[in-house]
């Protein structure tokens, strides 16, 4: 049955500190919190009855990645960006931050470097020091007058990338800044990674979630002669909103580089998520209206945000191409020297510590709620961002 974005609720609030929930309870009941990458929305139907299914049938033992689940995501990949990706390339595994600390273990050696761009995902800069490893960053070129767009700054990736230098570990679309990065710029970047005999870890999560009419590529499809050094990382989490079934799929064509991989993961990784494997399947099989409508939502909440950062001077923001995860520059915001504690001190409005991506001075806020919450919280801080009238 055909559905539109009639169907789907966006609106309706929903009450997550029903249950133990990251997002809602760190704080005080009186915080919005708009930090960690998860959304408020209720997932789509077809998710919830896949789910409901599942539950009837009372045994949840140790479970694998079915015949049904890789042809669906094998149709996904092929329907969305024309990457024929094979079922035997798929590793199903409990999550894609597990999957980053496998690559540096298996595939680099004690005091290897692993390289990421920063500002990144917190998680991205502590994978080498939890495996022994040396972490390398590069920052990115921050946006101009002349240039609004997050850019890779290769003169610092030369300048960080040491004979040592292993892995790359990649995000595509970028978290936090919501670049998509180009064809051109992906081209560079594969000169990069070949001349420095580089293996990479390509997180894509947030590929489903194009916000701009720009058009995703996977790393390993629209280079091709990276393809036997690339481990691509997908999951259904943050598009159709079930991080917390904890399941997502290394995508790795070459051979030896997944067996090298998949040997990794043994003893390391539990068994496989029976719910997030059974949400996995429904959502890239029947979630692609709920989809529709969620891109609808969150353009809007964009366009939102914009009204109210065009009001607070100081403040700067790159428009996200992707994600549901804007980066606001409150460097200059007069707002002391973490302006994410003077929001949460006196807006009491919870975003993210620019600091922990590496970038001090700068906050990420999540836009993946309902429009009411949202503008509560720009409304609070507004408040303290915007000039007084007289």
């Amino acid at each position: 049955m055909t559905q539109d974005s009639a169907d789907f609720d966006f609106t309706t609030p929903l009450d997550r500190r029903v249950y133990p929930t990251t997002k809602w309870h760190l704080y005080d009941e009186d915080v919005l919190p708009l930090w960690v990458a998860d959304m408020d929305f209720a997932v789509a139907p077809a998710i919830q009855t896949a789910l409901a299914e599942r539950l009837a049938h009372p045994v949840f033992g140790y479970t694998h990645a079915d015949k049904a689940l890789k042809k669906t995501l094998c149709q996904w990949s092929h329907d969305r960006y024309g990457w024929e990706i094979q079922a035997d390339w798929q590793h199903w595994l409990p999550g894609v931050v597990p999957a980053l600390h496998v690559a540096s273990l298996a595939l680099t050696e004690p005091g290897d470097g692993v390289l990421t761009v920063t500002p990144i995902y917190p998680p991205f800069l502590k994978v080498a020091d939890n495996t022994g490893r040396t972490t390398q960053t590069a920052p990115m070129r921050a946006p101009t007058q002349n240039d609004p767009l997050w850019r890779l700054d290769f003169d610092a990736m030369e300048a960080a990338v040491t004979p040592r230098t292993r892995l790359l570990l990649w995000c595509h679309p970028h978290n936090p800044t919501g670049r998509v990065f180009d064809e051109k710029e992906l081209a560079r970047l594969a000169d990069f990674i070949e001349r420095h005999d580089l293996i990479v870890c390509s997180d894509e999560l947030h590929c489903d979630l194009i916000l701009d009419g720009s058009a995703h590529r996977p790393l390993a499809m629209i280079e091709p002669r990276l393809a036997s050094r690339t481990i691509t990382l997908w999951a259904a989490s943050k598009t159709f909103n079930v991080a917390g079934l904890t399941s997502a799929c290394a995508v790795i064509s070459d051979d030896d580089l997944r067996a090298r991989f998949k040997r990794g993961c043994l003893g390391l990784m539990p068994s496989e998520n029976i719910m997030g494997e059974t949400a996995a399947k429904a959502a890239y099989a029947h979630g692609e209206p709920w989809r529709q409508a969620l891109l609808a939502q969150l353009r809007d909440n964009v366009a939102l945000i914009e009204s109210f950062v065009a009001r607070w001077p100081g403040v700067q923001m790159s428009v996200p191409q992707a994600t549901y995860l804007a980066w606001l520059d409150l460097r200059e915001a007069g707002l002391g020297e973490s302006p994410q504690k003077a929001l949460l001190k006196h807006a009491r409005v919870a975003l993210n510590n620019g600091a922990d991506f590496g970038w001090p001075g700068f906050a990420r806020l999540n836009f993946g709620t309902e429009r009411a919450v949202l503008e509560e919280a720009l409304t609070r801080m507004d408040a303290l961002l915007a000039p007084s009238e007289v």
